[in-house]
């Protein structure tokens, strides 16, 4: 139930309950040390006036004294024999002890304190007696002197009233005080909730308001805002791949569209008919792959890009790279060519490692020149898989950019390639716990590689 309430409301109601155990505390604390305090003068005044009494019989004053001397002024007090008579008292009570026979063997024997609820002849309330035996009085006398416990009672009851009254008041503004610094603690956070309530995806770079100070809450804004840029990248990265995937997706429709409507405007010859065919299979392939290449950088997004280790030796799986690709670099005139240790060998996916070695491959054949190498060796405790060739390499200002989806060196070029086989190359060595990379050669031509762990990710 008090989940549902605001926060502001359940910090104020816990500091109220806090604050009124400590105050609950405090004020017991108070009276119960007052109460103390009181009983332990009364009982020292009433110490002192029972060793007047004894100094008094001990040695009796010229005159012989009157009951005043027991009293201590209007208040009880006895001399008592060991049997129960009064010897000497206050004329109030007669003959009437102030102890009963057993309290008057007691007190015979040691000093007793007792309280009784009415001195008959005395202010009404209750009184606290003190009966001690006086040394060496022939025959043995028990002094009884008493004091009102009324001043006391009314002292504590001052007290109470007093914690009655002022603690509610002090528990009523110390809440109020607490509502109001937690209100004005969480009103930057509502400021926030309001601005995160306007802001869309909209790309406006807005953030929210952060409070100067340095505390939890400015620094909850910082990273909130840092999330927001971190989200408004990720949507403008997804809009752009949208873009860009649907202009791959288009050009190939188009031309697929376009022949075959040329195709049926009129009667084609059966050899035109098989050129408008192996056209369209052309752009259907290049469709087909555009979609896996389009399926594997998802799935690289998602985090599910799913790769099978397993320990494999290298220098097969780059013999097999390079066979594919043999007969194309013949009829450039190039060649594709191996070299790697024959003892080496890496846990990897070999068929995830292959299409990225032949996205390497097939981006030298189309973009470089010369002879294209593939090489494998260890570096640092990791496998480097290397694809170089010996044409012009890349545009300085393309590095950076070389891994990034639909990236080009040359922007303008209209065919040869999605411009996503380094994205899935790069995509294809996270998977593994890798990372790829790209340079140019310092004699000519360009170097890329995957660097992968020896061991499964």
């Amino acid at each position: 139930m008090l989940s549902r309430l605001p926060i502001r409301v359940r910090l104020t109601l816990t500091f109220a309950t806090v604050m009124a155990v400590v105050l609950v505390g405090t004020g017991l604390f108070v009276y119960l040390r007052l109460a103390s305090s009181l009983n332990h003068t009364l009982n020292q005044d009433l110490r002192a006036r029972v060793d007047d009494v004894s100094a008094l019989v001990r040695h009796p004053p010229a005159g012989g004294g009157d009951h005043r001397d027991l009293a201590g002024g209007d208040t009880p007090g006895q001399l008592l024999a060991a049997d129960g008579r009064v010897l000497r008292g206050s004329p109030e009570l007669g003959q009437t002890p102030l102890l009963t026979k057993d309290q008057l063997q007691r007190a015979a024997q040691d000093s007793l304190f007792v309280e009784r609820p009415a001195i008959p002849g005395f202010d009404e309330g209750r009184w606290r007696l003190l009966a001690q035996p006086i040394e060496g009085s022939v025959p043995p006398t028990v002094a009884v002197v008493a004091a009102s416990l009324e001043p006391r009672e009314e002292a504590l009851r001052h007290l109470l009233i007093q914690l009655l009254i002022g603690g509610p008041a002090a528990l009523l503004l110390a809440s109020l005080t607490a509502y109001a610094l937690a209100a004005a603690a969480l009103r930057p956070v509502e400021a926030m909730s309001r601005k995160a309530a306007a802001i869309s995806l909209k790309g406006d770079n807005q953030r929210l308001p952060v409070p100067r100070s340095r505390d939890e809450i400015a620094n909850l804004g910082q990273r909130l805002n840092e999330m927001l840029a971190r989200i408004e990248a990720a949507v403008a990265h997804e809009r752009r791949f949208l873009a860009d995937a649907s202009h791959e997706l288009r050009t190939p429709l188009t031309i697929l569209t376009s022949e075959l409507e040329l195709a049926l405007r009129r009667s084609r010859s059966k050899s035109e008919l098989e050129q408008v065919v192996r056209s369209a299979k052309e752009e259907s392939d290049r469709l087909s792959q555009l979609a896996q290449d389009l399926l594997v950088v998802a799935r690289s997004d998602q985090g599910a890009l799913p790769v099978r280790p397993a320990p494999t030796p290298l220098q097969p799986l780059l013999e097999r790279v390079a066979a594919r690709f043999d007969g194309r670099a013949r009829e450039h005139g190039r060649r594709v060519v191996t070299r790697t240790p024959v003892e080496l060998e890496a846990v990897l996916d070999p068929a995830r490692v292959e299409q990225a070695l032949a996205n390497l491959v097939d981006n030298a054949l189309r973009h470089g020149d010369g002879t294209i190498e593939l090489s494998a060796h260890v570096q640092n405790g990791t496998v480097e898989l290397h694809v170089t060739d010996d044409g012009h390499g890349f545009p300085t200002a393309f590095l950076p950019h070389a891994f990034e989806r639909f990236s080009r060196a040359d922007p303008a070029r209209s065919s040869g390639g999605s411009g996503l086989g380094l994205a899935i190359v790069d995509a294809i060595a996270h998977a593994h716990g890798g990372q790829s990379s790209a340079t140019n050669r310092t004699g000519g031509g360009s170097d890329v590689w995957l660097t992968l762990p020896t061991t499964a990710a």
